[in-house]
């Protein structure tokens, strides 16, 4: 594939009608490669009465945005939505077809990818354009080696860490928006939507958020981590996280999990409280703008990637801070 042949399709996610803020993370990034090479870019929004989201998508820049709107299409299935983002990939000649990085994008996108008979990526970094092509970077062995690496074949597919693209400032000029052409009838139905179980909390998503007050093994059980992180986070009004050992003890839910095997962040502030800053979880959470830390035990790793540390119990700060912030 040359650079100047380059088309990029973003899937756009959304979640009760509404986009979510990683899908800017994809808009930018296909923004850096239609600058690049010369190319250009159009967004895909799958869902039920998407009629406002073409304007939220419109104002980036994008050549056009294609809205697919069926009640088939309220609830992510990977079979159908899939079918719907291959068919519009080879109507609109789509050479590369991007996602955020995310359960739904990593559920869905393999999916398209098989179909469209491409090689695919997950967690990409950064794009570089190399003469008449391109290169990507992702991250590997918790963030310890960044692989540098091309996508052979005509199509390519990949997601894009939320983290490491920020969100595009907005177009003067509106793009224009297309209906896609559904046939309900052919669409497969080998997966049904029974239900979709969640707990609201009102609190922000942590990939979203601009605070994150997160949660480590010093907390004791979930009514501590409630009244601790959950309080300082209200106190905030920011998002809340939890290391893998909570998790794996039953004290937190793995929704709220950040690290290697959870969600991946980079807030204006993380607040790490009580955590040793174990390697997995640096991977979920280092790229933060400031990162804050409480640990008893001076010499805790967290301590090494912090721009603000204090050594105490955190049993004892957080009330107090809590106090102090109201």
């Amino acid at each position: 594939m040359t650079a100047n042949s380059t088309h990029v399709l973003v899937v756009a996610e959304l979640e009760r009608g509404q986009v979510k803020g990683a899908t800017l993370a994809a808009v930018a990034c296909a923004q850096q490669i239609a600058q690049k090479t010369g190319g250009r870019f159009d967004i895909l929004a799958l869902g039920h009465e998407t009629s406002s989201v073409g304007d939220a998508l419109g104002k980036y820049g994008a050549g056009r945005v294609y809205l697919a709107d069926s009640s088939d299409l309220k609830n992510p299935q990977a079979d159908k939505a899939s079918q719907v983002i291959t068919q519009v990939a080879k109507t609109a000649g789509a050479t590369v077809v991007i996602a955020a990085s995310s359960t739904f994008s990593k559920d869905i996108l393999p999916r398209v990818a098989a179909q469209l008979d491409a090689g695919m990526l997950t967690d990409v970094l950064s794009v570089t354009a190399e003469g008449n092509d391109w290169t990507l970077q992702r991250a590997l062995f918790a963030g310890n080696v960044i692989a540098t690496v091309a996508l052979d074949g005509p199509v390519k597919v990949f997601t894009v860490r939320a983290s490491a693209f920020a969100a595009p400032s907005p177009s003067s000029t509106a793009s224009p928006v297309a209906s896609v052409e559904l046939n309900s009838a052919g669409q497969p139905n080998q997966i049904k939507f029974v239900s979709c179980d969640e707990k609201p909390s009102g609190r922000p998503d942590a990939t979203e958020a601009r605070i994150v007050v997160s949660g480590g093994r010093a907390l004791k059980n979930s009514e501590d981590f409630e009244r601790l992180i959950g309080g300082l986070a209200d106190v905030l009004g920011a998002a809340v996280g939890s290391s893998r050992a909570l998790v794996d003890a039953g004290i937190t839910p793995n929704a709220l999990q950040i690290g290697q095997t959870g969600k991946v962040v980079a807030p204006e502030l993380y607040m790490a409280l009580g955590m040793s800053g174990a390697i997995q979880h640096l991977a979920g959470m280092k790229d933060s703008k400031r990162i804050v830390a409480v640990n008893t035990d001076p010499e805790a790793p967290i301590f090494e990637v912090a721009d603000y540390g204090l050594v105490g119990d955190v049993y004892q700060v957080v009330p107090e801070l809590i106090q102090k912030l109201k």
